[in-house]
């Protein structure tokens, strides 16, 4: 293991979730490393997400809690660059085998990714109020 793959495990933290002999390996992949990363990402997530309701004048406050839940689902599902955006949070911090197994199960990897970051968002709503 290299200096910067070294670092970004420890700096990551341990896992959150369990992981166990019957886990698969996206479901390892997904406590070992997404979980944690998410975690130390959050506030710039929640800054980014912020950034991106300003920029395209989203009026939050005055939606309901329903409508609020769409806007944070379409800007991750349907906004493609403030999507990339998001996922180029996680990835920067992979390690370089974690980037491997990335780059070999990229749809699986980005489907989990991105359903945990929507409800991360969704669960600090009320940060994203004025």
């Amino acid at each position: 293991m290299n200096t910067r793959d070294t670092f970004l495990s420890q700096f990551r933290g341990q896992t959150i979730g369990s992981v166990t002999a019957q886990s698969t390996t996206e479901e390892s992949f997904q406590n070992e490393v997404l979980r944690p990363i998410l975690k130390l990402q959050n506030d710039l997530f929640v800054a980014s997400f912020i950034n991106y309701i300003e920029n395209n004048k989203v009026n939050f406050s005055s939606k309901t809690l329903e409508a609020k839940l769409a806007v944070i689902d379409n800007g991750i599902q349907k906004d493609v660059k403030f999507r990339n955006t998001m996922r180029g949070i996680v990835v920067g911090l992979f390690t370089t085998a974690e980037y491997d197994f990335y780059a070999k199960n990229t749809s699986d990897v980005n489907k989990r990714m991105m359903t945990m970051l929507t409800e991360r968002l969704k669960s600090q709503i009320q940060l994203f109020e004025k």
